[in-house]
């Protein structure tokens, strides 16, 4: 009698490839549920939107801006909020609106692109320690372990101190420092699916641990991904200003709002204007990822969606 020999079936992977659309269509309208039948999450949205085309017009049409953000002009130094000056100037005679506007591509691009270079490395760490075991999972997992163990700021001022100053630098230093995060998460979602029926199954018929971990498990894994990504660019725009307060982030002439919050420290009761609106700036763009996290994450919960 012939041997008889499993292989990859065309019809099933089509079948496992249409469902994981459909997956994938039902999460983002889950999402989309989630923040629109919360108002502050639906504000919270809006807003990141307005920054997010702020950032994108000052950067293509700088004409746009009502000041050159780099001009300085000392016969107009630390003027009071005004009609012509809606946030005053600052030390260099700089209107302030105009430098928080420009401010927006900084914070936005640090934030966004941090949260790429932690959430693809811890992913691909988190899935290999958790789909492997053993040795692998625990010197992965140890060396997560060393990082956490340390404040995120006080690990990303000594990665700055190394690589040096700099928005790419401090994109490299926010974004290692979260790894262990998503590392974490996406392990223990794995280590309680690996073991489920469809996953046998996949194993079954053929399919590879890459594409298991691709077309199986991380697709359930997303959710927890998407509301912890949205928290984490927060956390990327809070760092990215501590470093810059600092003096580690962006250096001048560029605007940041850290960096703005750090030069003016030294004026804070003489001119409390120059530390204010760009402490405005990021309160209001961390609080609004947050409650947009949060509303994220009532659409997928399934205990708190509402029907």
């Amino acid at each position: 009698m012939a041997d008889t020999k499993l292989t990859a079936n065309p019809t099933l992977d089509g079948v496992a490839l249409k469902k994981n659309t459909e997956k994938h269509e039902s999460i983002l309208k889950d999402v989309w549920e989630g923040v629109y039948s919360n108002k502050a999450a639906f504000v919270s949205l809006c807003f990141i939107i307005l920054l997010a085309v702020i950032a994108i017009v000052t950067k293509l049409f700088p004409q746009v801006l009502p000041y050159d953000p780099n001009l300085q002009n000392l016969s107009q130094a630390l003027l009071p909020p005004s009609l012509e000056h809606w946030c005053g100037t600052d030390q260099q005679g700089r209107d302030i609106l105009t430098r928080i506007l420009t401010g927006t591509q900084i914070s936005l691009t640090v934030g966004f692109a941090a949260v790429a270079i932690s959430l693809v490395t811890g992913v691909l760490l988190g899935s290999i320690a958790g789909y492997r075991g053993g040795a692998t999972d625990t010197i992965i997992m140890r060396c997560m372990d060393m990082m956490l163990a340390i404040p995120s700021i006080l690990l990303a001022i000594a990665i700055m101190a190394a690589l040096g100053k700099g928005v790419e630098k401090a994109v490299i230093a926010i974004g290692l420092v979260a790894i262990p995060e998503y590392a974490r998460i996406v392990r223990s979602e794995i280590l309680s699916i690996k073991e489920s029926d469809y996953v046998a199954a996949a194993r079954i018929i053929g399919d590879t641990d890459f594409q298991i971990i691709l077309r199986h498990i991380l697709p359930n894994v997303l959710p927890s991904i998407i509301v912890r990504a949205t928290l984490g660019v927060s956390m990327a725009i809070l760092d990215t200003a501590a470093l810059g307060f600092l003096g580690l982030g962006v250096q001048p002439p560029l605007a940041e709002w850290g960096d703005m919050l750090g030069r003016g420290r030294a004026d804070i009761f003489r001119a409390p204007w120059l530390m204010t609106f760009p402490g405005l700036a990021i309160m209001l763009t961390v609080l609004a990822f947050n409650l947009l996290g949060n509303g994220i994450r009532d659409g997928l919960d399934p205990k708190t969606r509402k029907r």
